[in-house]
């Protein structure tokens, strides 16, 4: 990968969700923008949530009310923004009375309901569990409300996308090694990792939404202290096959205050965390404990009459969340705000720093980002994301997406065809091109995957690897045998755009 041009408006470092939006925003508004990633885009915490666009109904507990306001407005505005890759899900909450009273439910639900004003979702209510219901018979009353799933690596490519389409430099593996500050700009020394050939570019001003490594960049990269705190906290997942066949979630009461949700899951399995414990190990490798295994399986038998075991895990995760440090003594307890620190002095070039935040907010983060960079830019545009779709996005209804690829495509097996309409919208047409049979679509690595889509995320998506593709563009690592990966894996070695 060599890169165009040595100068930019605008370095954003972290190819997670917070450095992806704020790239796609500064680039619509009229900025030359190089985003750089040390690995692959959303390849640490983005990649490894519990895949929810939500308001966050425990943080009322903690009365973090501006947060959740801004989440409900935001969970509304990225619904319509990429209806291909987020949808609503509705959640029920079985009610343990010696864990939460019932008029605190009611009171936080509608304090939920009513933060920010509903436009796609309905109200909560009460909802009565019957001898047909999969939870154990002792649970009889609970609730039913609203929220959003999203495929959090897709969220990140596609605002990647949005960005390399208005103009942006997308670097992946290209780690940011050195940036020395001078009045107008910042010399940057960039590093590909494969080659760990060195470039040199210039930028008037840089963002650092290193995600984890944000307060360690100050030291390792910027040799200057970091203006913020940051508490690192782990949140591990296992997925078993799907323990009920209906298309909702579960949130579960636990005896130390902590919820973990059981999401539907790739159609055949169920997602179960998220646990919440503090972090201290090397960032780069984060693994699940068997203590938090066995945490996520007793309370899931706490509650659902289909009993699991560890035998019937067939994938962890594991991420950890860079929070901000707002001396919370319970790791569950710490906000998922975000503070957005600008250091503009007046002989020096201007550093955003990133600190926090959550995945439903990264619209506004970005927007809110962008706009404390406005002043220096007398030249920029408005903010524009509000009210545009994500790349794929520019549909209505994924019912009617799917009915006219199947038109289009009356030879491709449905259940392919449903996948790439979730993935890739209507970018479906995009990678599907004008194939007029399955076999235009050359070889076929496994469960519907085919040479044409590597190809396509290869080309336009920056997969590198099996990886990529299987866990971050895909999830069909789920499926994939240890066979089938190496050889998608030798595919992927031979192919020339890997090694550009």
């Amino acid at each position: 990968m060599q890169l165009l041009d040595n100068e930019y408006d605008l370095l954003v470092i972290g190819g997670g969700i917070n450095g992806a939006g704020i790239a796609a925003d500064a680039s619509g508004r009229g900025l030359k923008v190089l985003l750089c990633e040390q690995d692959d885009l959303a390849s640490a915490t983005s990649s490894n949530s519990s895949k929810l666009i939500h308001g966050g109904l425990r943080y009322l507990e903690n009365y973090q009310f501006r947060l959740v306001r801004e989440a409900l407005r935001e969970r509304e505005i990225l619904l319509k923004k990429a209806p291909h890759i987020m949808w609503p899900l509705s959640f029920r909450l079985p009610h343990q009375a010696h864990l939460r009273s019932l008029w605190m439910i009611r009171v936080g639900l509608f304090i939920y309901d009513h933060l920010a004003k509903r436009n796609t979702l309905p109200a909560s209510k009460t909802i009565e569990f019957n001898s047909d219901s999969v939870l154990n018979s002792s649970i009889t009353q609970g609730f039913e409300y609203a929220d959003g799933w999203v495929d959090d690596a897709r969220l990140v490519i596609l605002n990647a996308q949005a960005a390399h389409n208005l103009g942006a430099t997308i670097a992946t593996r290209t780690r940011c090694i050195k940036a020395t500050r001078n009045a107008t700009d910042w010399d940057v020394i960039l590093e590909q990792q494969a080659s760990k050939q060195q470039l040199h570019i210039k930028a008037k001003s840089v963002v650092n939404a290193a995600g984890p490594w944000v307060a360690s960049l100050f030291e390792d990269v910027f040799t200057q202290p970091t203006p913020h705190t940051i508490r690192l906290v782990k949140g591990s997942h296992i997925v078993v096959p799907r323990i009920h066949s209906q298309p909702v979630a579960y949130i579960l009461q636990n005896e130390d205050n902590r919820i973990v949700f059981v999401i539907p899951y790739e159609q055949d399995y169920s997602l179960i965390g998220t646990t919440d414990e503090e972090y201290t190990g090397d960032i780069a490798d984060v693994k699940i404990s068997e203590q938090e295994i066995q945490y996520l399986i007793s309370i899931t038998n706490h509650y659902f009459k289909k009993p699991i075991s560890e035998a019937d895990i067939v994938h962890t995760f594991s991420g950890v969340r860079p929070l901000l440090d707002d001396k919370s003594t319970d790791a569950q307890a710490v906000t998922r705000d975000y503070k957005l620190i600008l250091n503009n002095e007046a002989d020096h070039a201007p550093l955003l720093s990133v600190f926090g935040g959550k995945i439903t907010t990264y619209r506004k983060l970005a927007e809110n980002a962008v706009n404390k960079l406005a002043p220096l830019y007398p030249k920029m545009s408005r903010s524009w994301t509000k009210d545009s779709p994500l790349p794929g996005g520019d549909f209505s209804n994924q019912a009617y997406l799917i009915a006219q690829l199947e038109s289009s495509y009356p030879w491709l097996p449905i259940d392919t065809l449903k996948r790439m309409a979730r993935s890739y919208g209507t970018l479906s047409y995009q990678l599907l091109g004008k194939s007029q049979a399955i076999g235009d679509l050359g070889y076929h690595f496994g469960h519907g995957l085919y040479a044409q889509e590597v190809d396509y995320l290869v080309n336009h998506e920056w997969a590198k690897n099996s990886a990529d593709i299987l866990w971050r563009r895909t999830k069909l690592g789920l499926r994939f045998t240890e066979k089938q990966v190496v050889v998608l894996g030798q595919y992927l070695t031979k192919h020339p755009a890997c090694h550009s």
